[in-house]
């Protein structure tokens, strides 16, 4: 009984260490921002392509100083890990606003931020399959490639969902939709 014990308590102590070290992708400010327009789908969509951008932006940025080569694997880690959780973020807002039924105002508005999404993805997409090709071709890249490997294939996955989606909810309405 007392192994048991001592077990659970071990697995609770571990689960609470996983928990602490899962930071937040988003900033202070960016969270309040995000509060600000909580009910404002295309203003929700613009705030989040806009902070998905900021972190590719900062990888970018991060491979062109030279200063910052010290750890530039792990921090490319954190920005794609932070990509990822913000376009899963994207997704399940989408599902969200799908579930609902919107006036016609908001409606218009989301699917105008629908479109931009769907660009905003393409241009993520060529910028991801961007940092794939250095990591290929470029003798730093290369190197520190070991260490964002993993994540660059999820930030990549979760980008291609988030694009589907956003494809399939451009769609028209069913008829029988409609009429419900």
């Amino acid at each position: 009984m007392k192994t048991a014990a001592k077990i659970l308590l071990l697995v609770l102590l571990v689960s609470l260490a996983a928990n602490a070290r899962r930071r937040d992708p988003l900033t202070e400010a960016e969270a309040d921002q995000l509060r600000e327009v909580a009910m404002e789908p295309y203003q929700r969509i613009k705030l989040l392509i806009k902070f998905t951008e900021a972190r590719l932006t900062a990888i970018d940025e991060l491979r062109a100083d030279p200063k910052q080569a010290n750890g530039r694997g792990k921090q490319i880690h954190d920005l794609l890990e932070d990509f990822s959780s913000i376009m899963d973020e994207i997704n399940d807002n989408l599902d969200q606003y799908e579930a609902r039924t919107l006036d016609k105002d908001t409606a218009k508005q989301y699917h105008k931020g629908l479109k931009e999404l769907i660009e905003a993805d393409e241009r993520f997409d060529l910028r991801l399959k961007a940092l794939q090709s250095a990591a290929e071709t470029d003798p730093q890249t290369k190197k520190e490639f070991p260490d964002f490997r993993f994540v660059l294939q999820d930030a990549q996955d979760s980008l291609k969902s988030n694009a589907d989606a956003a494809r399939d909810y451009m769609k028209p309405e069913p008829e029988e939709k409609k009429k419900k």
